[in-house]
């Protein structure tokens, strides 16, 4: 069984990309520990603060001000998850670190027959595909530089960029009736 990598060990992987970072999400939910009381505090209709989210958003300016492109597409549900909520709550910060954040709807994601499972493509070279426990707990990542398991990733990524919309277009189109 592969090792899985996490901590200090995965941020480094968006260190040593040299030009790109994609990410597949497709979960509703994900156990983050440094999350959890942020995410309790937004669900109460409090602000959940930025301290937990300034490593990440750190690593990311850090990163993308080397020129290199994070990106990611979250396939969402309507109405969105509690959990995809946050993430939408948060997602002008990603954008503000570089991040370049798109949204695709579930049923276009599945006429896409795109993975039931996340996964990173650092430099269309190397996958890391996310790895969950009870309760939803990220515990790391699995790493595969496979040729026909890379191609394979590399695939759905321009099938879900393609069909995928910017945050702003997805405020648009899921905006409340005035």
């Amino acid at each position: 069984m592969p090792e899985l990598v996490s901590g200090e060990a995965f941020l480094d992987l968006f260190r040593q990309a040299e030009h790109t970072a994609y990410r597949l999400e497709v979960r509703t939910s994900y156990g983050i520990p440094e999350e959890d009381e942020p995410y309790c505090r937004f669900l109460a209709g409090d602000d959940p603060g930025l301290d937990w989210f300034e490593p990440w958003l750190d690593l990311m300016r850090a990163e993308t001000g080397k020129g290199k492109r994070v990106e990611r597409v979250r396939v969402i549900d309507e109405p969105p998850s509690d959990y995809l909520r946050f993430e939408l709550w948060g997602t002008p910060y990603n954008l503000a670190a570089g991040e370049d954040i798109r949204y695709l709807a579930r049923p276009t994601a599945s006429a896409l027959d795109l993975p039931g499972y996340d996964y990173w493509l650092f430099d269309s070279r190397t996958v890391a595909r996310l790895q969950f426990g009870e309760h939803d707990r990220f515990l790391g990542v699995l790493l595969s530089d496979e040729p026909a398991d890379v191609l394979r990733h590399v695939q759905w990524q321009g099938a879900a960029w393609h069909h995928a919309i910017t945050f702003e277009d997805y405020q648009k189109e899921n905006a409340p009736p005035q």
